[in-house]
């Protein structure tokens, strides 16, 4: 008995001081990842075809791309946005997980009409937000564009890549 306190002892005493240690994490620096032109966006209301916007895009097209979207990255300038594209149309949602600034998030179906959208989508956030519908694409722009253009369901976009 004597002998299993003794051991029982020494056991907590060297997990104690041994968990006391510094411990060296090994910390990954990252360079900010930066806006990287690929492709031009145009936005037109539905009834008139006059133009809402145009922006400079990114795409997001593999399974990492989309994955990883607009994560770890600090801003973007109005003009520019990112655009997810899905083999198919099915319903998606998106969250807002390590996306440091707030986005509105605008569901695109495979006519290129805008079918939806979440506007204002907080940074940070693992709250999920679906595009209601069935879409093929997904764009992604700064919080606060939908309601500057006046964006509605039925407005098309037409898109480049360079």
């Amino acid at each position: 008995m004597k002998t299993t306190f003794c051991f029982s002892a020494i056991v907590s005493l060297l997990l104690l001081f041994g968990s006391c240690k510094d411990e060296h994490k090994n910390v990954v620096k990252t360079e900010p990842v930066v806006f990287a032109k690929e492709g031009e966006l145009t936005v037109f209301r539905q009834e008139t075809d006059s133009i809402l916007a145009k922006l400079d895009i990114e795409f997001a097209q593999s399974e990492y791309e989309t994955q990883t979207g607009l994560m770890y990255r600090q801003s973007m300038l109005d003009d520019q946005g990112m655009l997810f594209v899905f083999p198919d149309e099915a319903m998606h949602s998106f969250y807002m997980k390590n996306t440091e600034f707030p986005l509105d998030i605008i569901f695109i179906d495979s006519n290129l009409k805008i079918a939806s959208f979440q506007e204002n989508a907080q940074p940070l956030s693992e709250k999920g937000l679906s595009s209601k519908v069935p879409v093929q694409y997904v764009l992604e722009v700064n919080a606060g564009l939908v309601e500057k253009w006046s964006l509605s369901e039925g407005d098309i976009i037409e898109f480049t890549k360079l």
